[in-house]
């Protein structure tokens, strides 16, 4: 009985699609696209990125294959491991082929606890972000009631206990480790401002602590309508979201 109300859970879109099928990233879009609540989602998720740049900006999207960033900045550069359509560049976040200072910012959303090695990325995002830019991105997060959804719930590693900062490399979106960017830019602070002095932690604010979860994300139906949405988002921040947050808007600047 559980495997059939699993079963039934599971997008239609993906079901049965490898994780890591370049063919499964695009179809996610369809997927969000699909379900009016994740939809709306996202699209705060986007204005929230987009308020900390000015019209113009030169920014690149990080693992854009899967969402529509682009709608709320014109102009954002979109980048993705692999060929998807309507991707701009295909590029390796950890050794990309831009010159110094050529951005004035760089994005992602739920991509950074992909990245198996992430000093790596962070050594290149200074080299390529100017003076003054900034990265903005938005990530699963470590509060208590996060970790006991993310270990229980969720098909990805969520492994807050571990020493390192990198993981071996396999598929891109079936490694993960999802407690990532909690170690490095919260855990291991002092240890991230030292080995990257460019680089500044502005902002780290938790929220959404119930709207992804039943919203069924990019692989599940969805379990509420679209029109619940603001209803379910007043209800979150009753939840003091700064302590309950599933995800985390992260502002790191380059000084």
């Amino acid at each position: 009985m559980l495997n059939l109300i699993k079963s039934w859970l599971e997008h239609p879109l993906t079901r049965g699609m490898s994780l890591d099928d370049p063919q499964t990233t695009a179809r996610r879009l369809e997927v969000i696209r699909s379900k009016p609540f994740l939809s709306r989602l996202y699209a705060e998720w986007y204005r929230m990125i987009a308020a900390h740049f000015t019209p113009g900006a030169q920014v690149l999207e990080i693992g854009a294959g899967a969402g529509f960033l682009k709608e709320f900045m014109p102009g954002l550069i979109t980048s993705e491991l692999f060929e998807v359509p309507g991707v701009d560049l295909v590029i390796d976040a950890a050794a990309m082929n831009l010159g110094t200072a050529t951005l004035d910012g760089m994005v992602m959303t739920d991509v950074f606890h992909h990245l198996p090695d992430c000093p790596r990325f962070f050594a290149e995002a200074a080299r390529v972000i100017k003076p003054g830019g900034r990265i903005v991105m938005i990530e699963p997060w470590n509060t208590g009631w996060g970790r006991l959804i993310y270990q229980n719930l969720h098909h990805e590693p969520f492994q807050p206990t571990v020493t390192e900062w990198t993981f071996p490399p396999g598929g891109p979106l079936s490694t993960a480790n999802g407690a990532l960017p909690w170690i490095v830019l919260a855990r291991d602070r002092e240890e991230f401002s030292r080995r990257f002095p460019a680089l500044q932690i502005e902002r780290i604010a938790p929220l959404m602590p119930i709207a992804y979860l039943i919203s069924g994300g990019v692989s599940m139906r969805s379990l509420v309508p679209g029109w619940s949405y603001p209803i379910v988002r007043r209800l979150e921040k009753l939840c003091v979201e700064s302590q309950t947050g599933m995800f985390a808007l992260i502002v790191i600047n380059r000084v």
